[in-house]
């Protein structure tokens, strides 16, 4: 299986921090943010991985992580985005990496508290479809500004984006995963108001196929480019607790 980063994006919702950096290489306790969404990865036994990025400080990202096997990255390649077009669209940019393998998409902000490994074990022993990580919230207010599952009997029936009444408590975190039939969705999509491609709508693919798994995270996940508060609570999290164990 490989593995994919995505460390774009403006980082609007962390100004004024991410006016002169990506929010990524932000520090989170003592080293930069994006060496968490690294190491989650090596952690859970993928040791392919490409990093995809944009914007004017691109080349800080080489400059960290270099050929990657200081971070126990056994081959690491690197793709740009031309503008902000979405996560779905800058997945794209790894389909000749991916080759149609099994692939871990992973939002370089997230942080999860206990390893991937048994999730990255369960997608390879799954036959076909997607996989997606949930966590339980219990704040209905932090809720209606992320992706929600709507769930029926145990299984994923819809993910709701921002959601004014949550469908369920269970917010969807920036951990997916995909079969190689994600290359012959991700050119078929429409974008949308926002003028982006849309994660979400891939993952519906899946779900209206009946070909959606889901885990319900234990431990704390945090998304610290969310907000500046939630970038704090993040950081404070790491400071006191071991993270990807």
């Amino acid at each position: 299986m490989k593995g994919v980063i995505l460390a774009g994006g403006a980082g609007t919702r962390l100004a004024p921090l991410t006016r002169i950096t990506n929010k990524h290489l932000l520090p989170l306790y003592d080293r930069p943010m994006v060496t968490y969404a690294v190491e989650a990865l090596t952690r859970a036994g993928i040791q392919e991985l490409m990093l995809v990025t944009g914007g004017t400080h691109a080349g800080e990202f080489f400059r960290l992580l270099g050929n990657g096997h200081d971070y126990g990255i056994d081959r690491l390649f690197y793709a740009y985005q031309d503008g902000p077009g979405g996560i779905a669209e800058a997945l794209g940019l790894a389909e000749r990496f991916v080759a149609r393998e099994k692939c871990c998409v992973l939002l370089a902000d997230n942080v999860f508290q206990r390893t991937l490994r048994p999730i990255v074990e369960r997608f390879e022993a799954q036959e076909r479809g997607a996989r997606i990580v949930l966590s339980q919230l219990d704040d209905e207010q932090h809720l209606r500004h992320l992706g929600v599952a709507a769930m029926q009997d145990g299984r994923v029936t819809g993910i709701v984006e921002k959601p004014e009444t949550p469908p369920s408590r269970l917010a969807v975190t920036g951990v997916y995963f995909y079969d190689e039939q994600v290359w012959d969705v991700l050119p078929r999509l429409q974008r949308s108001a926002r003028g982006e491609l849309e994660i979400t709508d891939v993952n519906n693919w899946y779900i209206e196929r009946g070909q959606m798994e889901a885990d319900v995270l234990e431990g704390f996940w945090g998304d610290a480019g969310e907000s500046i508060e939630q970038y704090y609570e993040v950081n404070d999290f790491v400071r006191r607790h071991r993270v990807n164990a």
